[in-house]
């Protein structure tokens, strides 16, 4: 099968082609410009430096999820457009599953900690657990805050290996907590296209039409709307 993945969550961009598990090339920006502007043509020089073309591949995967909301909707849109464009199907993936990939290069004993900035004092958080030589969910993609999640680290009783663009931010909070908090090596602690891949793999494509955002929740301009309503209505 041939995917090209992309993903945008956070703050840096990637696009990756794999076919049948082996990845054929990648492509990674994090200049601080929006994804709007680095996505499409990261991709698109990505297939075209392969000799590849839309028409070559088997689907489009993407991170839908959760993440920056604004990351989170460029990388559904510029699927959404490839794939109605080249009438392919689409694998949306979690971005914290996508993220666990990069867990295969911890220590076995080790939990894989995937978390985001949620900001207000809580992550984008998932366990997973990758002796088995791939990732096992170990707990449901959540928002959660850093107490919680050290309260259960802790029940849990195993030491912890943190990926992801909040991962220092949580390995702080841990140590601090008394907890056994690795944190993974910079080159696989980011989310990457690679990981959205390796997720999507043995998953069902679909129309692109179904593919929608997954933000677990609200954004504040809808907080701050639906407090203002709420002071309205008292």
């Amino acid at each position: 099968m041939l995917i090209l993945g992309l993903e945008s969550s956070a703050k840096a961009a990637s696009a990756a082609v794999m076919q049948d598990g082996a990845l054929l090339g990648q492509s990674v920006q994090c200049s601080g410009l929006t994804h709007s502007r680095t996505l499409l043509p990261m991709a698109e020089d990505l297939l075209k430096n392969l000799g590849l073309g839309l028409s070559d591949l088997d689907a489009v995967s993407v991170a839908q999820g959760p993440g920056s909301f604004t990351g989170v909707r460029i990388g559904v849109a510029t699927v959404k457009g490839l794939c109605w464009g080249a009438d392919k199907p689409a694998i949306g993936v979690s971005t914290l599953e996508a993220m666990a990939w990069n867990g295969l290069c911890a220590p076995p004993e080790r939990l894989i900690c995937c978390a985001m900035d949620a900001r207000r004092q809580q992550i984008y958080n998932a366990l997973f657990d990758c002796a088995g030589g791939r990732p096992q969910r170990l707990s449901p993609d959540r928002a959660i805050s850093l107490a919680e999640l050290a309260a259960e680290l802790r029940a849990l009783a195993r030491p912890v290996w943190l990926t992801g663009d909040g991962a220092k931010l949580a390995q702080g909070y841990l140590l601090e907590a008394g907890l056994d908090a690795a944190l993974a090596p910079e080159p696989v602690r980011e989310q990457s296209a690679w990981g959205v891949c390796r997720a999507a793999e043995g998953r069902e494509a679909r129309n692109a039409a179904e593919l929608l955002p997954v933000y677990l929740r609200l954004s504040q301009a809808e907080r701050e709307r639906q407090a203002k309503l709420g002071m309205q209505t008292t």
